[in-house]
């Protein structure tokens, strides 16, 4: 094992150990995945406090920690951080053999892992609205039979059916769309944020036809997902989360009037404090 191996390996062992799984599949996809060929060439702009900071040479072992790296700078568009999806993927817990929808799949990195987790058995059905982005997902994901990308939305339709949606753009709504391409026991995973981008990643679970348990797993801050924002839910996800009692969201509820456990609501649908009425 070379230098760079070893780093990307102890890497790979550190950001997921992070989440509670150590030396395991995503551990393992982490460590085989080359973040340099997703990231083009550098130097690169990392995200610093106050904007971009470039790194002083091409070195790929600069973008083994936890950095958001500049895609398209001049739309702000970047490769997020990977402790943040480490822990995104481990609460998706995507199994060997699943369908899995990708939205915002960007240069194809997260895709990559996304690919290496459901395996040569799954498949991976990417969605990106950036053509250039397309263009270089499409090259850099060229070793993976089990993935398809496409350039459009992924908040319109038609989406297959699938066990596991991930979504790396901001919603202010769990769009319809994707609850019902949801299989029994199906996962929504996307960063639910007001017009500020703040919000937090919203991990859906498909119980029953009409019964979704819900739960946050963690803050996030998003750059907005085209075709899935409304301003007037927005303003009520900010009031909602400047409450900061987020944590006590437990199920997800569709086309029935809000009681007393409503957290937020939308057009068409709520989350309650309460456990999934089946």
């Amino acid at each position: 094992m070379g230098p760079l191996e070893a780093h990307r390996a102890y890497f790979a062992e550190l950001i997921t150990a992070n989440v509670g799984q150590p030396e395991g599949r995503l551990t393992a996809a982490f460590a085989s995945t080359c973040r340099e060929r997703f990231m083009g060439p550098g130097p690169w702009k990392v995200v610093g406090e106050t904007g971009y900071i470039e790194t002083s040479s091409d070195d790929p072992a600069f973008l083994y920690q936890n950095v958001a790296v500049a895609l398209l700078p001049e739309k702000r568009i970047n490769n997020g951080e990977p402790a943040l999806h480490a822990a995104c993927l481990a609460s998706l817990n995507i199994q060997e053999g699943e369908t899995v929808i990708h939205v915002g799949a960007g240069s194809g990195y997260y895709t990559a892992l996304l690919a290496k987790l459901t395996g040569s058995a799954g498949r991976v059905i990417a969605y990106e609205i950036e053509s250039e982005l397309v263009q270089r997902a499409t090259a850099n994901l060229t070793d993976l039979q089990n993935v398809t990308i496409h350039l459009r939305s992924g908040a319109e339709a038609p989406l297959p059916s699938c066990d596991a949606i991930y979504v790396n753009a901001g919603a202010t709504a769990p769009l319809d769309i994707w609850l019902d391409s949801l299989r029994s026991g199906g996962r929504l995973l996307f960063p639910l944020t007001d017009d500020s981008g703040a919000g937090g990643m919203l991990l859906v679970t498909k119980v029953l036809l009409r019964h979704f348990n819900a739960r946050f797993v963690c803050p996030v801050l998003f750059i907005p997902c085209f075709g899935a924002r409304d301003t007037r839910t927005a303003k009520k996800l900010s009031e909602a989360f400047g409450r900061g009692d987020f944590r006590r969201v437990q199920s997800l509820r569709r086309d029935s009037f809000p009681d007393g456990s409503c957290w937020c609501s939308g057009n068409g649908w709520w989350l309650s404090t309460d456990i999934s009425a089946s």
